[in-house]
């Protein structure tokens, strides 16, 4: 009897181990010239606007993002992967400018203010969900820019899942990209 409570025992503390590894979330990963868009296959640096990284259970490397609004898709997207370890994103609140976000000011996204539905498109001009560590930043951000302040967990899958209007700025981008190509 005495060795059946002492088996049971050492088994539950070793399954306590186990889950309390498969719980911790690793860290954030500083951005570097080398990080490539998750969907676009662009270098995340080249673009202006908030970034995100997502880290995947048993993926030492992560997934980046030139946009929040992206990695928000990924979440609520039905195809991709649902082993999600953890999920950061620019603390614009510390980030020298829109131009530079940033690349170790990263926050966790359930401890992140987010604000939907602004003027400010991001880097890839679609509309941002634009991340901020306290809400004090991101109602200051809506007060001048419009938007909806919320949580990650309320942004809506349509607002980053539906099809958008990209900003004039993009098209501009996009006709810029042709000038000097032969047709």
């Amino acid at each position: 009897m005495k060795r059946s409570v002492i088996v049971l025992l050492a088994l539950g503390l070793l399954t306590a181990c186990q889950e309390e590894v498969q719980i911790a979330k690793p860290d954030p990963t500083a951005l570097t010239p080398e990080s490539a868009g998750f969907y676009c296959q662009m270098t995340v640096l080249e673009h202006t606007g908030p970034k995100a990284q997502i880290h995947l259970t048993g993926n030492p490397f992560p997934f980046w993002f030139t946009q929040v609004r992206d990695a928000v898709a990924f979440k609520h997207n039905p195809e991709e992967p649902k082993n999600i370890a953890a999920i950061y994103v620019n603390d614009m609140d510390k980030a020298a400018s829109w131009d530079d976000p940033g690349s170790e000011n990263w926050i966790d996204v359930d401890v992140a203010w987010f604000v939907i539905g602004s003027t400010q498109v991001g880097g890839m001009g679609a509309p941002e969900a634009i991340p901020f560590g306290t809400e004090a930043g991101a109602n200051a951000f809506a007060e001048e820019n419009g938007g909806s302040v919320l949580r990650f967990a309320d942004i809506p899958a349509d607002y980053v899942l539906a099809p958008v209007e990209l900003s004039s700025a993009s098209q501009l981008n996009a006709d810029n990209d042709t000038v000097g190509v032969k047709q």
